[in-house]
């Protein structure tokens, strides 16, 4: 996974097969330092394959935690001998999940020193509502030279309603909250599914933790979290990207291991953009045989439209017949890539949080680059439907998020390349 390599994609394939969705990069990530928490040995199953779960799993190392690998998607965390609560400055830099550690490790030993998050760079990404809840459950919170530390004599319980809805806030005041003395209530809570994945996790290694999924939750405080068994729910946002590219390409693609619940606002929007969506169990079937209809989207919390498929989708729309709309209500900054698919021959113009998207015929091969994680998806699906090579150069920030990417899409017939910009080998030798 090198910063130098690239993705080199001969456009114009439908997919068709069967693809198998990883467990869920935005679960995993918070997952991983919530077993800060637990003073036993905790079992993690169906974890992404991923750079991000990587990095977590090294700082948990660097705090005095033993991470055993069992097999390529289960870990195995004993964190009985935690030696810090600092946590490493350059490791922190490299995610933004890594503000997780706070809650964690406050909740952990009533301090924690952790540097303020990294990772895909579209927008300021404030920390007030956390503090907050910090404060509220009796910490004291500084921010010196980009390092926030909290330290507190002991946390107790609180009411608090969070002034927006945020997903990080959310997780690290249950974090935080879970072995703190009394019942403390979040109101205005995230209700998206990897905030009730972790306190699903939480609740399997003995803590109490209630009405997660809704907008009101409520954590009583346990002395201890003994340690067990947990599985990651798959990724929505990864199967996500694949009902995109398959719808993108005309293609028929059946994707395995999800919770169809958890997609419904992608499939209601693709279903109104003329795609066939089939639900089943665990898996959806996505087929095309007529033209892409616009459509218009507004970014919302769960169960809104995911800003995490926002780029995706905007790839998808520039090839629907029409004049498409794009709200993006999360972020303050997420239209950063637009120029990348402006070099694809995309129509589209930015005003603020709003993109107005004209729909062209065709998308032409260009050298582009994955400006963060989900942009880098966005690429890759415009990449899948234009005439021509597209090379994606900055392929570490698509290594952040999705597992074997090139690899699942090889399987579906797409002709993608990984490699490094130092190789001599030509696009015809490698396809």
């Amino acid at each position: 996974m090198n910063y130098l390599d690239k993705f080199v994609i001969m456009g114009g394939r439908k997919l068709f097969g069967e693809v198998t969705i990883s467990g869920a990069k935005n679960a995993a990530v918070a997952v991983i330092p919530a077993a800060l928490l637990v003073e036993g040995t905790c079992r993690i199953e169906n974890m992404p394959s991923i750079k991000d779960v990587g990095v977590i799993c090294d700082i948990l190392t660097q705090l005095g935690a033993k991470v055993k690998y069992i097999d390529e998607h289960s870990i195995e965390i004993n964190c009985e001998k935690l030696k810090s609560w600092t946590a490493p400055y350059e490791m922190v830099q490299k995610m933004r999940a890594s503000y997780y550690l706070i809650g964690a490790l406050l909740g952990r030993f009533n301090h924690a020193e952790v540097a303020m998050p990294g990772g895909c760079n579209f927008g300021v990404r404030p920390i007030d509502q956390h503090i907050k809840g910090f404060e509220a459950l009796g910490a004291k919170v500084d921010i010196t030279h980009g390092i926030i530390e909290a330290h507190a004599t002991k946390l107790k319980s609180a009411q608090m309603y969070l002034d927006v809805v945020s997903v990080g806030a959310t997780i690290n005041i249950i974090l935080a909250a879970v072995r703190a003395e009394g019942i403390t209530v979040i109101e205005n809570a995230s209700k998206e599914p990897h905030v009730v994945d972790v306190a699903n996790f939480l609740n399997a290694m003995g803590a109490n933790v209630r009405g997660a999924g809704t907008d009101v939750i409520k954590i009583k405080g346990v002395e201890k979290l003994t340690g067990g068994t947990y599985s990651i729910i798959p990724d929505q946002i990864e199967a996500g990207t694949f009902m995109i590219a398959a719808a993108a390409t005309g293609g028929d693609v059946l994707v395995k291991n999800v919770i169809p619940k958890h997609l419904e606002s992608i499939t209601a929007k693709l279903m109104e953009m003329n795609v066939i969506v089939e639900e089943f169990d665990d898996s959806v079937r996505v087929s095309r045989k007529g033209k892409l209809h616009k459509a218009n989207v507004k970014t919302l919390p769960y169960p809104g439209f995911p800003t995490d498929l926002q780029p995706q989708i905007v790839a998808l729309l520039s090839i629907a017949e029409g004049t498409s709309v794009i709200t993006e209500s999360v972020w303050d900054n997420r239209f950063q890539y637009v120029d990348e698919l402006r070099r694809l021959g995309a129509h589209i113009t930015v005003d603020g949080k709003v993109a107005v998207i004209e729909g062209v015929t065709n998308l032409s091969g260009s050298p582009v680059r994955a400006t963060d994680l989900r942009a880098g998806a966005s690429m890759v699906v415009a990449a899948l439907v234009a005439h021509g090579v597209t090379e994606i150069h900055e392929l570490c920030h698509i290594d952040r998020g999705y597992e074997d990417f090139e690899s699942k899409l090889r399987s579906l017939g797409a002709q993608i390349l990984r490699k490094s910009d130092s190789e001599e080998k030509v696009l015809g030798e490698a396809l």
